[in-house]
């Protein structure tokens, strides 16, 4: 029995990989309704940052690991202490659960990011930028922020200012605008004998700030994916880290620059349960359960991901019209996580197509005509597609 800190989608779907090899799963989450819920084998209702669930949770279970990195690390420990394994570790997940330590912990080991400091540097009284630095900046929250929420884009130095006045300095940092061409991610994993095997690099692509779609393999030459590969190892071996990992990077004139990581399992990454031969979800259960790991591959020529947001149902196709005409489409893998109600820009669910272009280009080119179907069938936001 493997345990779960959370229920939300990433959780789901990892009770799906564990239907698949019979591993019986507890979560823990706060609603009985969350998409992990319906799913479990037993539920802990609590919620996931609530110790005493998660005492009750380790009951029973071989492993526990988690869905998202909002934990409490010192309210855990005595857990562990106690004998509980937590995969990954606390001691390897602590520095990356705020983007502060984050951020220290990149420049410690030379691994190019953003050019940052701590909002707590910038005098309230007199508000300025690092020398050096123009505007536009972008403000960041150390914890708790995701698909957009918890950043802020500051264009001038009066918006500067009206963020320091509202916000608590010591929980936030600022990093300087970063020109790019490309968003790239890449999801890894390392087992308990520290073999780290990892999934293609994936290029992304977002709207508003959350993840629109993922093409894997991203476009880009093989020196960079094995740059943001040995960028990916060198975290892991230094944390000693024991689980899965995704890297989100910048790519463009300054190079390769980690943007965030995320310890667990991440959207870019859900392509692989169609696409590769172990998925992101069967690599974490595989290592929390102590099962042997199998060595992801591409079983196609590439794949695209597509996110399902939620619209504004009064002017927009009735949901179930919606959700059948994907799955009429041919070759789409449809992942729907449950969630109700549809609201404007809720992570609903996801489709996945296989490419088979033989080339970059062709693959590019069939990507685009897929995710120009789908969007007429799903649009983004706003407007009723054409």
């Amino acid at each position: 029995m493997i345990g779960v800190v959370g229920g939300g989608q990433l959780a789901r779907m990892l009770v799906q990989a564990a239907t698949q090899r019979q591993v019986p799963i507890t979560v823990q989450t706060s609603n009985a309704e969350d998409p992990a819920a319906r799913l479990a084998t037993r539920l802990i209702t609590a919620d996931p940052r609530d110790v005493a669930g998660t005492r009750e949770l380790v009951l029973g279970c071989d492993g526990i690991t988690f869905e998202n990195e909002w934990v409490n690390i010192d309210a855990l420990l005595p857990l562990e202490q106690q004998g509980v394994r937590f995969c990954p570790s606390l001691a390897a997940l602590s520095p990356l659960v705020d983007k502060l330590s984050q951020r220290q912990l990149l420049d410690d080991l030379a691994i190019p990011s953003p050019p940052w400091c701590p909002l707590s540097l910038i005098s309230p009284a007199q508000p300025a930028l690092p020398q050096g630095w123009t505007f536009p900046v972008m403000a960041k929250a150390s914890r708790g922020g995701y698909d957009g929420k918890g950043t802020l884009v500051l264009r001038d130095i009066d918006e500067l200012a009206q963020l320091l006045r509202a916000v608590s300095a010591e929980d936030w940092l600022l990093e300087s605008w970063v020109d790019y061409e490309l968003e790239l991610a890449l999801v890894v994993s390392r087992d308990q004998r520290g073999r780290i095997r990892h999934f293609p690099l994936v290029q992304t692509h977002q709207h508003h700030q959350v993840c629109d779609w993922v093409l894997a393999p991203a476009p880009v030459d093989p020196s960079v994916a094995a740059l943001a590969y040995n960028v990916a190892a060198s975290l892991m071996t230094k944390l000693s880290y024991v689980g899965v990992l995704a890297l989100e990077f910048f790519y463009g004139p300054a190079g390769l620059q980690v943007n965030e990581i995320a310890p667990r399992t991440h959207n870019s990454g859900h392509f692989s349960i169609e696409a590769c031969t172990s998925s992101q979800f069967d690599q974490q259960l595989c290592i929390a359960a102590g099962l042997p790991v199998p060595t992801p591959e591409l079983k196609s020529r590439g794949a695209l991901m597509v996110n399902l947001l939620g619209l504004d149902s009064d002017h927009h196709t009735p949901l179930d019209q919606r959700l059948q005409a994907l799955e009429a489409m041919p070759g789409v893998h449809l992942h729907w996580y449950g969630k109700s109600p549809e609201t404007p820009g809720r992570k609903l669910g996801h489709v996945t197509v296989l490419l088979e272009g033989e080339t970059v280009l062709k693959r590019q080119d069939e990507a685009q005509k897929l995710l120009d179907a789908i969007r007429r069938i799903w649009p983004l936001d706003g407007k009723r597609p054409d």
